[in-house]
């Protein structure tokens, strides 16, 4: 059994054990995944320091620029939120909705959320003038977020909710919106 496969099966466990174990497992997520991207975007302007990178933007072009950015991406996160919540489901893993959700935000694209989150750290970028964050640690918590979107949430999602999850992958994008709905 891979390392991948491990991984799933344990995650699987988690998600479909009783709401109680969920309960307990949620705030750790939550709180272990947001210290992640705060440490996340440190890093980042630490290392436009370490690195003396100039300025991105002239002052006020950054926050012209990035206000936008970051009220699309949060709006984005937001909407994936309390579409969540409305089926009893949070937005950590190991406490998901009980069923598939394919509504809202959710049937435009398969990954709304984390669609917001990269726009956001992209607009958190422009806003404090980040080479660093908008243009390399940006990119590359994409690439991270792919390799385990592919490899682990997708394949538990396909354990969990079988058929309806593999159909609704066929019709819905992972990330870029789809502005036909699919209902």
């Amino acid at each position: 059994m891979s390392v991948w496969n491990k991984i799933v099966n344990t995650l699987n466990k988690v998600t479909t054990s009783s709401r109680k174990v969920r309960a307990i497992y949620t705030p750790i997520g939550l709180v272990l995944f947001s210290a992640f991207v705060l440490l996340y975007v440190i890093a980042a302007l630490e290392l436009d320091k370490f690195l003396k990178f100039s300025m991105l933007l002239p002052l006020s072009v950054n926050i012209i620029i990035s206000i936008p950015i970051l009220i699309i991406g949060l709006f984005m996160i937001s909407w994936s939120m309390i579409t969540f919540f409305r089926v009893k489901g949070t937005p950590v893993p190991f406490n998901p909705p009980p069923k598939l959700v394919s509504n809202g935000p959710y049937s435009y694209m398969r990954n709304p959320m984390l669609t917001g989150l990269f726009i956001t750290l992209f607009g958190c970028g422009i806003y404090f003038n980040s080479i660093s964050l908008a243009f390399i640690f940006t990119p590359f918590f994409i690439i991270c977020n792919l390799i385990e979107i592919k490899y682990i949430e997708e394949s538990e999602l396909e354990k969990r909710l079988g058929k309806d999850y593999l159909e609704y992958k066929k019709k819905v994008p992972r990330f870029i919106p789809r502005f036909k709905t699919n209902k």
